[in-house]
């Protein structure tokens, strides 16, 4: 039998926080989401200023990296390179923003960031994942 890694409260709130500080130092106001490896929120916290739409997307964002084991960027990329299949892929969104958490070499889950620019929120959850390391 194999055993892996999971996510505790502990680990989100250090994920949630690093997220926070990245974010509120740039004046960005997004919403963050922290995912387990099959894409089930954990938590999420919308900052104050951010749409509400961000929650949403951001929960997607994490999600497909979940799932998809790797960057919701590199969907993004393989559709803006004419993989156009990948457009009825069953991913809600393709934006760049989700970022998986690795441990051991296995996706133990994912934060998704959304508000702002796709590179930004990328940069927040990219800080958000280092918390970890």
């Amino acid at each position: 039998m194999n055993s892996k890694a999971v996510l505790s409260q502990t680990e989100v709130g250090r994920i949630l926080a690093a997220a926070r500080t990245e974010a509120q130092n740039n004046q960005w106001p997004v919403t963050i989401v922290v995912v387990d490896d099959g894409g089930h929120p954990l938590a999420l916290e919308r900052l104050d200023g951010a749409a509400p739409i961000s929650a949403y997307i951001a929960t997607e964002k994490a999600r497909t990296s979940a799932l998809g084991r790797r960057e919701s960027k590199g969907y993004e990329e393989m559709v803006n390179g004419g993989r156009t299949a990948f457009l009825s892929a069953p991913l809600l969104t393709s934006l760049e923003g989700g970022v998986p958490i690795m441990f051991d070499g296995q996706v133990i889950g994912a934060v998704g960031v959304s508000g702002v620019k796709a590179e930004q929120d990328a940069q927040v959850a990219k800080a958000a994942v280092q918390a970890l390391k």
